[in-house]
C-alpha cells in the first residue's frame, strides 16, 4: 500500500502556523529524522527492488514506480548506521531531489514513517560544527518538537555527484 503526496497533503491540518515549514519525519534506530514534505512524492511499503551491479552498498537498487526509473537508497547505510533486517513497517519515502541541471526522483528506505510537524523558522537551528570529526553535509538543521529533537535532513546532498551521475545512467 502506497500514500501519495496529494493524500499527503489531506492528512495536515491546514489550521496550523502558516508561517511554519512543514516536515515529514521517520526514524532510523532510536532517532528521528525529518524532510520537506514539499519533497516528498509518495510513501510507499518495502518491496523488492533490482540490484545494480557497481553501485555503493547503500544503494541498494533501482524500482519502477510508474515509468520512473528511481534509485532506492539504504539511509541506515548511508550514515553509516548498523543494518537491520526490514521489516512490516519499513517504508521507502520517494523524494524530489533538487540537482544543479535537473530534478530527480530518489527513493529512501526508512525504519518506519513518525508524523508531520510544523517547524517555525525561528525554531530551526544551524548543526553544531563538529570540525572534521563528523560530516554534518547532510543536516540542514535541528528542531525541538514536543520536547524532542528532530534532525532536518538536506536531501539534495545525500548523494554526491558522481553516484548521481551512476544513477542517471539506471534511468532508461
Amino acid at each position: 500500500m502506497s500514500t501519495t503526496a496529494t493524500e499527503l497533503n489531506s492528512v495536515i491540518n491546514s489550521e496550523l502556523d502558516s508561517d511554519a515549514d512543514q516536515f515529514l519525519t521517520f526514524v532510523l534506530g532510536a532517532e528521528e529524522y525529518g524532510v520537506d514534505i514539499l519533497r516528498v512524492q509518495e510513501i510507499k511499503g518495502w518491496d523488492s527492488v533490482t540490484p545494480i551491479p557497481n553501485t555503493p552498498e547503500y544503494i541498494k537498487g533501482v524500482i519502477n514506480l510508474r515509468g520512473t526509473i528511481v534509485p532506492i537508497v539504504d539511509l541506515r547505510q548511508r550514515f553509516s548506521m548498523p543494518e537491520v533486517e526490514y521489516g512490516p513497517i519499513t517504508v521507502v519515502i520517494v523524494l524530489k531531489i533538487e540537482c544543479a541541471d535537473r530534478d530527480r526522483i530518489m527513493g529512501i528506505v526508512v525504519d518506519g514513517v513518525s508524523d508531520v510537524y510544523d517547524v517555525p523558522p525561528d525554531e530551526m537551528k544551524e548543526a553544531p560544527d563538529f570540525g572534521n570529526v563528523v560530516d554534518t553535509e547532510f543536516v540542514q538543521g535541528l528542531a525541538t518538537v514536543d520536547e524532542k529533537m528532530i534532525i532536518i535532513l538536506d536531501i539534495d546532498h545525500l548523494l554526491s555527484g558522481n553516484e548521481i551521475a551512476a544513477t542517471d545512467s539506471l534511468a532508461v
